[in-house]
């Protein structure tokens, strides 16, 4: 949502419906954990009023549980928070769980997915941020190397463990990336200023352009996407 005209949210979210936008990714920053402040709490009621698509929330925050409080009220298919600021994360999962909705957690590319070898069977999401948290359109730094691999370790993690966390990946995702990534474990895709937004087409034919991509993956990825992992459309 951060990567849209905010002057013109209602017209920004008819042209999302029209490309067949499935799921609205919500980035609220306090300007303390990353130094941008896109959207606040009314521009967030505001959103949820402008459109009936569903949308996910990513909490980059140092108070989680005040946000969270004032948040209330406003339905997201999935909340997630960073490690890095929680102080209690196996609380914050079990507060997101209280209001009904799924719970996940964020980590930042240096943080090894190993620090959630105690709370991964509560997660509903894991999302893996390939970019460090900054402003959508600042194009000099670049997505980490490692990528590919941490997703394939969270992967790994998540079937040894027996868990049905679904991988949300999130930063500077291009849109020739994303048969690798859906291949090596990634559910859900944050497209953003270097997919859906991308300058020189529509969101329309951008999305056209993402699942002509999907469309080489191997077929079992595809089945993956047709059969409920469909959230993967995420904006």
């Amino acid at each position: 949502v951060i990567c849209t005209d905010l002057c013109n949210l209602e017209q920004e979210m008819r042209a999302l419906e029209d490309a067949g936008a499935e799921l609205l990714h919500v980035d609220f920053i306090d300007g303390c954990f990353s130094p941008c402040l896109p959207i606040g709490i009314d521009t967030i009621r505001a959103l949820r009023r402008c459109t009936v698509l569903p949308m996910s929330l990513h909490l980059m925050t140092e108070q989680n549980e005040f946000f969270l409080d004032l948040l209330d009220g406003i339905l997201f298919t999935h909340i997630v928070f960073h490690w890095e600021t929680a102080r209690h994360a196996d609380r914050l999962i079990n507060k997101i769980h209280s209001l009904g909705m799924k719970a996940g957690v964020a980590l930042t590319p240096g943080t090894p997915v190993t620090v959630l070898e105690y709370v991964l069977e509560k997660c509903d999401v894991i999302t893996l941020m390939l970019i460090n948290p900054g402003y959508a359109h600042e194009k000099e730094e670049a997505q980490v190397p490692y990528a590919q691999r941490k997703i394939k370790d969270m992967k790994a993690m998540i079937e040894a463990r027996g868990s049905s966390a679904r991988i949300e990946i999130d930063g500077r995702i291009r849109t020739e990336q994303i048969p690798a990534f859906a291949s090596a474990g990634a559910d859900i895709i944050v497209s953003g200023s270097s997919g859906v937004f991308s300058a020189g087409h529509s969101y329309k034919e951008n999305y056209r352009i993402i699942q002509g991509m999907l469309s080489s993956c191997p077929e079992n990825v595809i089945q993956h996407y047709k059969n409920g992992g469909n959230e993967s459309d995420s904006t």
